[in-house]
């Protein structure tokens, strides 16, 4: 009895606990269906959210006008401003093309503020100008080539053109002795020269009445109250990791002229004029007297 009644009991158990374990699972099958339907909410949310916005972004594109379209220039494969090196006597050929154009776009070439004429077939989608024999005056120069209905829209180009210094100047002066002179030695080179003077293939020494004076466009020699000593041959030389030239200056210096006193010159003449009119005075009947006896003849012959 006793055994039988126990068994009773764990099958009684056994049974309170089935419906509890079913009843605890249905509730974790609702949880995750739940959870499950949440996600699908939000991935449908997302999907939403993307296909509006594909959508705006194609609204966008379809009407937007052609002029906003992001073209941009290249001038030799470059899209932005640079530096283009180069050497005197050379050509160089700049080209300008538009990328990412939608229709067909006309193209202006300027040369620093002045614009440069373009053949009718050098001018849309693409346009090419040659810059030949190359000199020394086109360095640091500007060219620009610019999308007409839009000229903000461009891309410059500057010339570095590479030189050997060149020297100019004048190659004779003549000075008194006791005067003033200044040689300068002119100069265009790039990249910059070093300058020095020379006097009779020696360098130059410096006296008291030297001074010399360089910039970037001279070297000056300036020599106070030259003497004989200071006659001769002056050489200016310019060097540069291009290239080293020189040029002569010719110095003549002569003697000083005998100084003429001005100021008793200026007073003898004063002094003989004076003496003229005072003459003339004094005299000045007798003149009458023999102006008066001219005329009578004169008279007696009218008579």
């Amino acid at each position: 009895m006793p055994e039988r009644s126990r068994l009773s009991r764990q099958t009684a158990l056994f049974a309170s606990v089935e419906p509890m374990t079913a009843s605890r699972q249905r509730f974790s099958d609702n949880q995750r269906d739940r959870r499950s339907d949440l996600n699908s909410l939000k991935m449908a949310w997302r999907s939403s959210g993307l296909t509006q916005m594909c959508r705006c972004l194609l609204l966008v594109t379809l009407f937007l006008p052609r002029e906003m379209t992001s073209s941009f220039l290249t001038v030799n494969g470059e899209t932005e401003n640079y530096i283009l090196n180069t050497w005197r006597g050379f050509q160089e050929s700049l080209n300008c093309a538009v990328q990412n154009h939608t229709r067909e776009e006309e193209l202006l070439w300027y040369r620093e503020d002045g614009t440069v004429d373009l053949k009718s077939g050098n001018k849309i989608n693409s346009s090419s100008v040659c810059v030949s024999s190359i000199s020394e005056n086109d360095n640091g120069v500007t060219f620009t080539c610019k999308l007409q209905r839009d000229q903000s829209v461009s891309v410059s180009v500057v010339l570095n053109v590479i030189f050997s210094p060149l020297l100019s100047g004048d190659d004779f002066q003549t000075v008194e002795e006791g005067s003033d002179v200044r040689l300068v030695c002119n100069v265009k080179a790039n990249p910059q020269a070093q300058m020095m003077w020379y006097k009779n293939s020696s360098i130059l020494n410096l006296e008291k009445n030297y001074q010399v004076q360089q910039t970037s466009e001279s070297l000056q020699l300036s020599i106070a109250k030259v003497k004989k000593s200071d006659n001769g041959t002056y050489r200016c030389f310019a060097s540069s990791s291009v290239g080293t030239v020189s040029k002569d200056f010719h110095l003549f210096v002569t003697d000083k002229a005998a100084a003429i006193p001005i100021e008793p010159i200026i007073a003898a003449s004063v002094v003989v004029f004076l003496t003229l009119c005072f003459g003339l005075i004094a005299r000045r009947q007798r003149i009458m007297k023999l102006c008066i006896k001219g005329e009578e003849p004169q008279r007696e012959t009218a008579l």
